[in-house]
């Protein structure tokens, strides 16, 4: 039998666009796929964000374009789409990282957060796949999903309901754009990330039972996120989709 040689874990030579990739684990994930040599359009509501990152980007010797992009609109991905593919040649990776956490139990949660929650983190997922779905003609979606998918979050209804929706979305994703695109979602566990604040500082009563709970006895940083992005975008993943990835440092929920 003749030797097959391995794909290696690498995006070089392709074209990548992150939303929500000026901030947190996006940021990290737009930054390492430019060190491994891709092309990469890093986007979020921010016009100082995108700016920033995008100079970033090219320090890394990576092409990129300037754009905003909002997930509750349409539009704003059509145009991110169009914008992205039009600088780059076309995109073989979509990244999905924009998020928003309502913090509020379910009993006292405004309508209006759920409602910003759900349209964020899911219909925005949703809308992205919908419009790089129909344009890309292969490649790799990789959505950013949460242990919170499948674990319960006190003061987190909107954020876990619709952390599990993604999951669903990437399995349904995975089986209607087939065999051309693959689909695929991160879980991630602790982060440390703007998103979170200060809540995993050291000392903190919430930091130590993190640590008790965590084999690797700490949170993650993003850039550690960012390794699971790139093995799935990669020619690595070819024969996975449809598949959630866990990076929680071996987490356990079962008395948490």
């Amino acid at each position: 039998m003749a030797d097959t040689a391995v794909p290696t874990v690498s995006v070089a030579d392709k074209n990548a666009v992150v939303i929500g990739g000026t901030s947190g684990i996006g940021r990290a994930i737009a930054l390492a796929f430019a060190d491994d040599g891709a092309d990469v359009v890093a986007t979020s509501r921010s016009e100082d964000a995108v700016e920033s990152t995008a100079n970033e980007l090219r320090e890394r010797g990576a092409s990129t374009v300037e754009v905003t992009c909002d997930v509750t609109e349409m539009s704003s991905i059509e145009h991110l789409y169009d914008a992205a593919a039009a600088e780059l040649g076309g995109v073989d990776i979509l990244v999905n990282s924009a998020g928003s956490v309502g913090r509020a139990p379910v009993t006292e949660m405004e309508m209006a957060d759920w409602e910003l929650d759900i349209d964020t983190n899911l219909t925005g997922v949703f809308r992205a796949c919908q419009v790089f779905g129909r344009e890309m003609d292969s490649g790799s979606i990789v959505n950013i999903s949460s242990m919170s998918a499948g674990q319960a979050r006190e003061q987190r209804p909107a954020y876990c309901a619709a952390k599990s929706g993604v999951n669903g979305l990437t399995r349904a994703a995975a089986a209607d754009l087939g065999p051309e695109i693959r689909v695929n979602a991160i879980e991630p566990g602790f982060v440390e990330t703007p998103l979170a604040g200060d809540a995993f500082e050291e000392g903190t009563e919430l930091r130590a039972k993190i640590d008790e709970r965590t084999p690797l006895e700490r949170v993650a940083q993003p850039d550690e996120i960012a390794g699971a992005a790139v093995y799935l975008a990669s020619d690595a993943a070819s024969f996975t989709t449809g598949e959630m990835i866990t990076v929680d440092g071996g987490f356990d929920d079962s008395s948490f």
